[in-house]
């Protein structure tokens, strides 16, 4: 069985996912790791940017095109490192004809069975706008908690600024972000774009911090049949108080 991954968005983002994939399955061989065909395409345009100004180059057609050649690769299903790229999610999905790993439901599903009901989230304003978490941890019967718009330009920073443009991240933007959604009543605080990922890979981010490309390893390992390693079975893990 094999996984397809939509990469490129952006190409950090990509690798770490690749590495978490290999490092959380339980394999003793390189037999026994995930197939992977993975599509590293950094010339897709920007998602966040077409969701705020639909006259910006639309990136659905690129990502279209290599979900139909991951059809025709005939992969089990796809995942995509990027979460606001899940806004096009079931067009894509209808089109292809491949599922694709729903990390937003996931992510929100895990939180939920871990008895959490806050949920604080660090993503794009293309990711808001669509309004992707708003709607799962409402149906979910969950409560969202976002940063305010001075906060949020700080993590539009972390994500433009830093990570994408390759430069250090500032770790302590980072931690002011987190502690100003605890203090909204955030009981967890989901790293709801794959470029934050990149920062916890990097850094210690202390307790309390769900990595939405963590849920997506795990979820894509899974539904290729392969088993998870031991330490990684909990992800999920609250603020103490």
């Amino acid at each position: 069985m094999s996984l397809g991954v939509i990469g490129g968005l952006g190409p950090m983002a990509t690798a770490y996912f690749m590495q978490r994939v290999i490092e959380m399955t339980d394999a003793v061989s390189d037999q026994e790791h995930l197939q992977m065909i993975i599509y590293n395409c950094p010339n897709i345009p920007d998602r966040t940017s077409y969701i705020l100004d639909n006259t910006k180059e639309n990136p659905v057609p690129y990502i279209m095109d290599i979900a139909n050649k991951l059809r025709e690769q005939q992969v089990e299903c796809i995942a995509m490192p990027c979460i606001t790229a899940h806004h096009f999610k079931e067009l894509i999905e209808e089109q292809c004809k491949i599922p694709i790993v729903d990390v937003v439901y996931d992510t929100v599903r895990m939180i939920k069975d871990k008895g959490i009901k806050n949920i604080g989230i660090m993503s794009t304003d293309g990711t808001i706008k669509s309004k992707i978490f708003q709607h799962e941890i409402e149906k979910q019967g969950l409560e969202l908690v976002l940063p305010d718009d001075v906060h949020q330009k700080m993590v539009m920073n972390l994500i433009y600024e830093d990570v994408k443009k390759g430069v250090t991240p500032s770790i302590d933007n980072f931690n002011i972000v987190k502690e100003h959604l605890i203090s909204k009543g955030a009981q967890i605080v989901v790293l709801g774009c794959t470029e934050l990922s990149v920062i916890k890979r990097d850094f210690d981010l202390g307790e309390g911090i769900c990595d939405c490309l963590d849920v997506l390893a795990i979820q894509s390992i899974i539904r290729c049949n392969k088993e998870i390693k031991s330490d990684y079975k909990d992800i999920i893990k609250p603020i103490s108080k």
